[in-house]
């Protein structure tokens, strides 16, 4: 994906425009951030959780998986309930769209207690 199908793809997709002329590096430092809520404590709902979700598949997308290695090892290590899928940012089985935070918020627990996901 060039640099221009990215803007435009991030674009369509409701991201901000300060992450879309951030580019690339724009992303990582999106992830970057997302990772530090979910070791904070994530407080926002399914519906941030999965942008944020989206967000790393187009990371993945753009094979930028090296790039963010060590913030994706953070991340895992924070997963519970690995067997559940809670969303499908990409076509394949990327281990970010299984289980949710041990410390999710709330809201997050909530909402995927409403999906169906976890009882």
């Amino acid at each position: 994906m060039t640099d221009q199908e990215m803007s435009a793809y991030l674009r369509e997709n409701g991201y901000p425009e300060h992450i879309i002329h951030a580019g690339r590096k724009g992303l990582i430092e999106r992830w970057r951030k997302f990772v530090g809520e979910v070791e904070r404590g994530y407080k926002f709902g399914l519906e941030d959780y999965r942008n944020d979700l989206d967000l790393r598949g187009i990371i993945s997308m753009l094979g930028m998986d090296e790039e963010v290695s060590e913030l994706d090892k953070r991340f895992e290590a924070l997963l519970i309930e690995r067997e559940k899928r809670i969303w499908e940012s990409s076509g394949e089985n990327p281990f970010w769209d299984f289980g949710y935070p041990s410390n999710a918020g709330r809201l997050l627990v909530e909402d995927i207690r409403k999906e169906g996901l976890i009882s």
